[in-house]
């Protein structure tokens, strides 16, 4: 595999290695900590993806026991850390999204109020794990026994971001299941109430942009 059939996968991947070597199974943990909330494919290909990387000489591998079982180990070589960091300096693709309850809301006019409600229910839902999380683990950097305490720089401004993200689900929600609440359904539309909603958006722009 040549650098340009490297996907971000393959660097996210890259990225948990040059941090230290890890078994699969450790990998897979650091992904829920950290990968999950905003590239969760990588645990799709968690199993592959460490492979491929040894093929193209970015990662090497060995066994070793653990117990009474053979694990195998990953580390990442010299040219796999050179080509993390070529990924680094280059251009970053937009920000994409993936999320089924965004396309169910965008869709509700063809349900009913409690399938939208419900699919409100689970933004908020997705949004309150969220913040439990990383009010862990950012519970843990504060007491000093936050993991890689080298990276602790990286790792909350990275959380910040995604608390920030998960308080504005969580706030949309609230506001979402009340002008859900007023609805005569989900086919009529009402006009004056989309109008004075586009309104408040609008004052909302304008006070951020006055502070």
């Amino acid at each position: 595999m040549s650098s340009r059939s490297l996907t971000t996968t393959s660097y996210a991947v890259l990225g948990l290695l040059a941090i230290q070597p890890w078994a699969t199974y450790d990998l897979a943990k650091l992904m829920g900590r950290s990968l999950h909330f905003f590239w969760p494919r990588a645990e799709s290909n968690l199993y592959a993806e460490p492979k491929r990387l040894v093929e193209a000489g970015l990662a090497s591998s060995r066994e070793e026991w653990h117990g009474e079982r053979k694990r195998t180990v990953y580390s990442i070589t010299r040219e796999g850390r050179d080509a993390l960091s070529a990924w680094l300096a280059t251009p970053t693709a937009p920000s994409r999204l993936e999320s089924e309850p965004h396309l169910r809301v965008l869709y509700a006019n063809y349900g009913t109020k409690d399938d939208v409600l419900e699919s409100i229910e689970r933004v908020e839902a997705d949004a309150d794990a969220s913040l439990e999380h990383f009010d862990g683990l950012l519970g843990e950097y504060d007491r000093g026994e936050g993991l890689f305490p080298e990276r602790i720089h990286v790792n909350v401004l990275m959380a910040a971001l995604v608390v920030a993200q998960a308080r504005a689900a969580v706030d949309w929600a609230r506001w979402a299941r009340e002008q859900v609440d007023g609805w005569q359904d989900t086919v009529t539309p009402d006009l004056d109430w989309a109008h004075a909603a586009i309104r408040a958006l609008n004052e909302d722009d304008r006070s951020s942009d006055a502070t």
